[in-house]
């Protein structure tokens, strides 16, 4: 339940997610030049059709997110992939809601913005694929965690009687995240030993 829909969510929420995001768009869009749009573009189409695939879990349902892997091809760039793709799903799909864009977008592609720019330096240091792959799914482990953790903080400050759905999102996110762990470390790993280059791309978006 990354895509939280119209008329959920509070409004001093919506605003702060709004604010965060926009930030977020306004740093990202002037560290994005005409080398890396068609690698973003890929990656965004990626994320598109992946996030459409819902899976069942309890009395909700998940799907995969692959932040980790953005924020490490794209480092800064994931942030306006993510937003394009929500706007689609949104428009096209009715995934996600319009109001709910800030927040969205926030939950989903900072995350792995962020940790993927943490682990940046032992990123670059690892000359294995095995090194890759276990990187790549520890930033695939605890971006999709910190998604979890933002739904869950989105649902719980909107309005009290969302605890209870918020503590659900908790739950249902656990097999998530074994699967974005093993799904984005294989990636990587494939990565490392095809085009390592691609995984190093993310070098300029440091600051």
């Amino acid at each position: 339940m990354a895509h939280i829909p119209d008329g959920v969510l509070s409004t001093p929420v919506l605003v702060a997610g709004g604010l965060v995001t926009a930030a977020a768009l306004g740093w990202s869009l002037r560290r994005l030049d005409e080398d890396s749009l068609p690698r973003t573009a890929v990656v965004a189409a990626l994320f598109f059709v992946a996030s459409l695939v819902s899976v069942a879990v309890g009395p909700t349902s998940v799907h995969l997110l692959l932040a980790g892997l953005m924020g490490l091809v794209l480092g800064w760039g994931a942030v306006p992939a993510v937003f394009v793709a929500l706007i689609l799903q949104a428009v096209f799909f009715g995934f996600g809601g319009v109001s709910t864009l800030g927040v969205n977008t926030m939950n989903i592609a900072l995350p792995g913005v962020l940790w993927a720019l943490a682990l940046a330096p032992l990123v670059r240091r690892a000359h294995t694929p095995a090194r890759a792959c276990a990187l790549g799914a520890v930033v695939a482990v605890l971006s999709t965690l910190t998604t979890a953790l933002l739904v869950a903080a989105a649902l719980a400050l909107s309005d009290p009687a969302y605890l209870t759905s918020a503590k659900l999102v908790l739950v249902t996110y656990a097999p998530l995240i074994l699967a974005e762990g093993v799904i984005v470390g294989f990636a990587c790993g494939f990565l490392a030993r095809v085009s390592p280059g691609v995984l190093l791309a993310m070098r300029g978006a440091d600051a």
